[in-house]
């Protein structure tokens, strides 16, 4: 049930820069996210004026010096609470673009998109070439029509299907989602994808991911190197190019990336990815994720049509993805951006020490690096001259924010995982 507007208006606005009345350039969404405090500071580093909005604590991109306003609503995400809250804040801001980032949010506009697109624009692809990049079916259905390699996989609905699957592709193998984010009857989850290894892995995982309703690929098992290209285009034409390979990500074997590097465009996925997204005429921001295997040979994972959360290194090198989708949500010229450099090395801290921790646990698992490696990989890389998510010099305070809550978190978790076990043996 939706709550009236009083009760579910709760914001804490720490930093009312502008004042009542004025306008912000763009409201910001998802102000948790990585990405979101990287488009904070790209487009407050241009003078416009931002605003932020999330639903939880604390979130770094509130403490930027370029955050102007932000809204910090207790309701639960991707609901009608939340679209009341978020409208809430479109007549606080007057705001001119909305930019969110997560499956969750974006799964509810499209839900209200005509309602929302009546007063705001929205940096955002438009539908059906929307559906089509966030559903893994349909996507690699259209890039095997057009030649491109992909894992090789079925397509189940239920745990029944697993023999068959089992008999076709075996184990290791990768069950996916064939949408990220899941609508239930009251409100939406958001599903990861799960490796497995056994028979029973791959009934409970199939079982877990087809609880909602939802489908699931049943795929090869690729472990070659992870390479990603990001692209913006609209109108035909490309604005932006940017490729980078992940040598870390979290989970272990396919999650974020937490180590990565930016690289020269590589001819071969380079021009497939550019060739799928023309296709569907995905217009915007996407990135297009790429498995090679043991030959070297490219296969086509998934796009995102939003901002993902690698994506300060694309802006540190040079391709400024956030005001591209700022300037092409509001109409404006878009300045082309297609150099960049290469050879930079970023590293989201937390989670590649997150990495290091669950590789180790899962030690002799398929594709896991082995324990030694794992760690002298981690120290070794703390020797590299690289650029870290969070930290700017000139912005400090979000870097702050976000490792004083890890080591909170971290101390607390710590500290009640010590509590159970002294409780578990009496």
């Amino acid at each position: 049930m939706v709550r009236n507007s009083i009760e579910v208006a709760k914001p804490i606005q720490q930093k009312p820069v502008l004042l009542s009345g004025e306008h912000c350039d763009v409201l910001v969404l998802d102000a948790h996210l990585r990405q979101s405090l990287v488009t904070v500071r790209s487009l407050g580093r241009r003078n416009l004026q931002v605003a932020a909005l999330d639903t939880t604590r604390p979130i770094p991109a509130f403490s930027s010096r370029w955050c102007q306003r932000h809204f910090d609503y207790q309701v639960e995400d991707a609901t009608e609470d939340y679209l009341v809250a978020l409208e809430q804040a479109l007549d606080s801001t007057r705001a001119r673009v909305l930019l969110p980032s997560s499956d969750a949010t974006i799964a509810l506009i499209r839900q209200y998109r005509e309602r929302l697109e009546s007063r705001v624009h929205l940096a955002l692809a438009r539908e059906p070439a929307l559906g089509i990049a966030i559903n893994k079916e349909q996507t690699l259905e259209i890039a095997t029509y057009l030649g491109l390699k992909v894992p090789h996989g079925i397509l189940l609905t239920s745990v029944h299907d697993v023999p068959m699957a089992l008999r076709e592709i075996g184990v290791p193998a990768v069950v996916k989602p064939v949408e990220s984010w899941i609508w239930g009857t009251q409100h939406g989850a958001r599903i990861a994808s799960q490796l497995v290894t056994t028979e029973d892995e791959a009934r409970r995982s199939v079982e877990d991911l087809t609880a909602s309703g939802g489908s699931v690929l049943f795929q090869q098992f690729l472990t070659g190197r992870r390479e990603a290209v990001s692209l913006f285009y609209t109108a035909g034409e490309v604005y932006g190019r940017f490729a980078q390979w992940a040598k870390r990500t979290d989970p272990p074997l396919g999650g974020t990336s937490v180590l990565r590097q930016s690289i020269a465009m590589p001819q071969d996925i380079g021009q497939q990815a550019e060739r799928l997204v023309r296709t569907i005429d995905l217009e915007g921001y996407s990135e297009v994720e790429f498995r090679r295997d043991s030959a070297g040979v490219p296969y086509l994972m998934e796009i995102n049509a939003r901002l993902s959360a690698s994506v300060e290194i694309a802006v540190r090198a040079g391709v400024d993805f956030p005001f591209l989708l700022y300037q092409w949500a509001n109409g404006e010229p878009l300045t082309k951006m297609e150099h960049y450099r290469t050879g930079l090395w970023m590293r989201y801290l937390r989670g590649d020490l997150m990495s290091a921790i669950a590789s180790l646990q899962e030690r002799g698992r398929p594709g896991i690096t082995a324990p030694a490696r794992v760690l002298l990989d981690f120290g070794l890389s703390c020797f590299v001259p690289m650029a870290y998510d969070y930290l700017n010099w000139s912005d400090p305070a979000p870097a702050l924010v976000a490792t004083t809550d890890f080591t909170r978190r971290w101390i607390g978790s710590t500290i009640s995982k010590r509590l159970l076990h002294i409780k578990e043996s009496f």
